[in-house]
Formats: C-alpha cells, sequence, structure tokens
C-alpha cells in the first residue's frame, strides 16, 4: 500500500473536493465526508471528531455571523416595501430627455438596492423586471442594457453592509467594520465606471440609448419629484442609520443588522405594503439563505481545520515563499485563481475554503489584509459576470425571457472589462481601499 505523507494527503484531499464541487455534490455535505475521511486517514479519526465538534461550536458562537439572517431579512423586506421600483420610475422620469437616462436611473437604484441587500439575485431580477420592458419599449440596445442590469446587480456584494464581507470578516481575522469602511469608496467608484461606459457609449451613439418618447414622458413634476422622494430618502435613511451606527461604533455589525431589519419593516408598514403572507415569505427565504451560508461556514471551518492540522498549508506557504516571488505577484496569482474559481463557484466556498490556505503566505509577506479582502471582493464580483457560469445572465434571463441569453452574455462580458480596469486601480491604488478606514478608525 502507498505511504503519503500528511501534506499530501492535504493535497489529495483539496483535488478530490474541487472535483466534487464542479461535478454537482453539495457543498457543504462534501466538505464534511471529506473532512472525515481524509482527517481519519491522516491524522485519526479521534482528532479528527474533536476538531469537528471545536469547529461547528465555535461557528454557532461567532456573534458577528448573526447579522447574515438579519441583513437578508432587511433586503427582503425593502424589496416588499416597493421602494425600488419608485425609485426607478422617479429617476427616469426626471432624466427622460437624456441619452441613456435608464442606465443611470438602474445603476443610481443598483447602488441603493446594493446597499439594502447583498444578495446578487434578487438584485438582477428586481432590476431587469423594473427595467427591461421600458428599455425595450423605448429602443434601448439589448447588449448595453443587460450589460447594465447585470453589472448593477453584483454591486450588492461589494457595497456595505455586504453579507459576503461579514463572513469574510471572521475568516481573515479583520473587523467586519473596517471591511465595510473599506468598501464604500471602491464600490461608489465602480458604479460610476459602469455609468461613465454606459452613458458616454449613448452620448457617441444615441441609437444606443435614446430619450425617452413622448408617451413615456411625465405631465406632472410635482408627482415625480414627490415619488423620488419617497423613494430615496426612506431607504437612505434607513441605510445610513444602520451602516453609520456600524461605522461609527455605536453598534457591532450584529446590533446594526438588527437595527435594519426592524427598520425594513417599519417602513413596509409606513407604504401599506405590509403582509403577513409576503412577511412570511421573506422570513422563509431569509431562512433557506442563512442556513445555507451558516451550515458552509461550520463545514468549511471544520474542512479548514483538518486540512491545516494535516500541515498541507504550511508545505504551500513554504513552497511560494521559495519561489522569491515579491509579494504583488504572489497577490496577482492569488486574485488569477480566485477569479477562475468564480466562473464555477459562488463566492461562499471561495471565501471559506481558498482564502484559509492563501491567508498564511500572504501574512509571512505582510500583505496588508484588508487591501487583499477588497481585492477579492471586486475578484468575486467581476466573477458573476464570467462565462460559462455566470449565474446573472440567467437571473436576468429568467425574467426577460425575450432578451437572447448570447446578447446577455455579450453584454455581461463588456462591463467584465470594466471591472477588472476597478480590480486593477484597487490594486495599484491601495488607499482607494485603505484610506477610509484609517481616517475613521485612526490606525
Amino acid at each position: 500500500m502507498l505511504e503519503f505523507s500528511n501534506e499530501i494527503i492535504g493535497l489529495i484531499m483539496i483535488g478530490v473536493m474541487l472535483f466534487a464541487i464542479f461535478v454537482g455534490f453539495p457543498i457543504s455535505f462534501t466538505l464534511i465526508f471529506l473532512g472525515i475521511i481524509f482527517g481519519a486517514w491522516g491524522i485519526g479519526i479521534k482528532l479528527t471528531v474533536f476538531l469537528m465538534t471545536l469547529q461547528f461550536y465555535g461557528s454557532m458562537m461567532e456573534q458577528t455571523l448573526a447579522a447574515v439572517p438579519l441583513f437578508v431579512f432587511m433586503g427582503f423586506m425593502m424589496e416588499q416595501a416597493g421602494l425600488m421600483e419608485r425609485l426607478f420610475s422617479a429617476v427616469q422620469l426626471m432624466l427622460a430627455r437624456m441619452k441613456g437616462s435608464l442606465f443611470f436611473a438602474v445603476l443610481f437604484v443598483s447602488v441603493i438596492f446594493g446597499a439594502a441587500t447583498g444578495i446578487v439575485g434578487a438584485s438582477v431580477t428586481i432590476l431587469g423586471i423594473m427595467a427591461a420592458s421600458t428599455m425595450n419599449r423605448s429602443g434601448y440596445d439589448v447588449r448595453l442594457a443587460a450589460g447594465t442590469i447585470t453589472a448593477g446587480g453584483t454591486l450588492g456584494i461589494l457595497i456595505p453592509p455586504s453579507i459576503m464581507l461579514v463572513v469574510m470578516g471572521p475568516v481573515l481575522e479583520i473587523p467586519v467594520t473596517d471591511l465595510f469602511a473599506a468598501a464604500i469608496i471602491p464600490g461608489i467608484m465602480m458604479a460610476v465606471l459602469y455609468l461613465i461606459y454606459s452613458v458616454g457609449r449613448c452620448w457617441i451613439d444615441p441609437t444606443l440609448g435614446p430619450v425617452l418618447p413622448e408617451e413615456l414622458r411625465a405631465t406632472d413634476r410635482a408627482h415625480v419629484l414627490r415619488e423620488f422622494f419617497l423613494g430615496l430618502v426612506p431607504p437612505s435613511i434607513l441605510i445610513a442609520f444602520a451602516l453609520g451606527s456600524i461605522l461609527s461604533g455605536w453598534a457591532t455589525p450584529t446590533e446594526g443588522a438588527g437595527m435594519g431589519a426592524f427598520g425594513s419593516v417599519v417602513l413596509t408598514l409606513l407604504y401599506r405594503k405590509f403582509s403577513w403572507t409576503r412577511t412570511y415569505d421573506a422570513l422563509i427565504k431569509t431562512l433557506e439563505i442563512s442556513v445555507l451560508i451558516l451550515f458552509l461556514v461550520a463545514a468549511s471551518n471544520f474542512f479548514g481545520a483538518v486540512f491545516s492540522r494535516l500541515g498541507t498549508p504550511t508545505m504551500i506557504t513554504e513552497l511560494l515563499l521559495g519561489l522569491d516571488l515579491s509579494a504583488n505577484m504572489v497577490v496577482i496569482l492569488i486574485l488569477a485563481l480566485i477569479f477562475v474559481l468564480g466562473w464555477p463557484l459562488e463566492w461562499v466556498p471561495i471565501v471559506l475554503i481558498i482564502l484559509p490556505i492563501m491567508a498564511p503566505v500572504l501574512h509571512k509577506l505582510e500583505v496588508d489584509m484588508l487591501w487583499f479582502a477588497i481585492l477579492v471582493a471586486v475578484c468575486l464580483q467581476t466573477a458573476w459576470l464570467s462565462p460559462p457560469v455566470a449565474l446573472s445572465a440567467y437571473f436576468l434571463k429568467g425574467v426577460v425571457p425575450s432578451w437572447d441569453l448570447k446578447d446577455i452574455y455579450i453584454g455581461m462580458m463588456q462591463f467584465m472589462v470594466i471591472q477588472l480596469l476597478g480590480l486593477a486601480l484597487v490594486f495599484l491604488i491601495p488607499p482607494l481601499a485603505t484610506w477610509l478606514p484609517a481616517y475613521i478608525y485612526g490606525n
């Protein structure tokens, strides 16, 4: 029988894990099963069971992760209140005479909705429902429209309070408050880059995004301003209180999330959109998403503990350090790996499995982990628009069946290039990510 060192067993474990996920096995149960099998092989069943108990208990006691279901529920309730539809309608009517006005409206609403919910699927779906029919009636270019909607929808995983950043904080041992502060400037920058590209192309070629037809324009300016105010101010105040209390240190991320969740319920009541049926649906959806994420957190922590105990991360660290590469080159290689893995995988397994493996190398090279975390966030945002999987395309196709999937893909890939430009800017200018946290917290 062949004898393998524990480090090689760890490499085999990673290979089997990636193969199983690509084939389509459930990620959480795959991680637990492989952790037990390879742990028993390398370090013994007794220590493996001990690590499982320790990691699952530790995950359940992680207070920061309690913010996940609260932020998810806040997003679903904001969706129920119908504020985004009012805001979108008001912005498009205010800018009716502007070329590419619907692109501006989509991206403006994307930033607000991205701060309300970090769920890309929900964002792309709502934006598609709101904007696609008007874009079709107005003669907008399908490819540019699809790219703007899908790119705008991905802002939710970067703009705080992002669920991905809440999960990433404990993984990289970075305060979630620092991550929230660090993501604000890059998130706004990405939205501005999208806006410059989409509206700029319309100014060059007005046929891509013509002005709104006369029959779609508003006749009552006061009504439009009222709708804009009612659609923008309440969610902005809610987000400012929830996010502001976290960034200022008045509340922990979990307490801030609780404030946001409560405020979203109040908004649905004030706008007379509250119903027990829709609230029950929101609670069920919140439960499904939260269980998926939190169970995967516990499973990946156990998998990572077995993997670390086998000694493979130390071997990988020594191997990379032995190549005598600069810190920036190592960061580029890791980002390239994450970008490729982002095609078939969602952000959850990448953040929970890949980042802990690479973190020791970055610590040894004294890389700023806050800067690196934002680079990863922007890179994973890019992965949402990368074929062949690109789940954003299927979310949009589901609500706009008249749009050809090929056109949606081509539109998305234009914005994927814009995202890579944004990633390069954050890489070349680290203060884009690090300045605001240092300014707020003085470190």
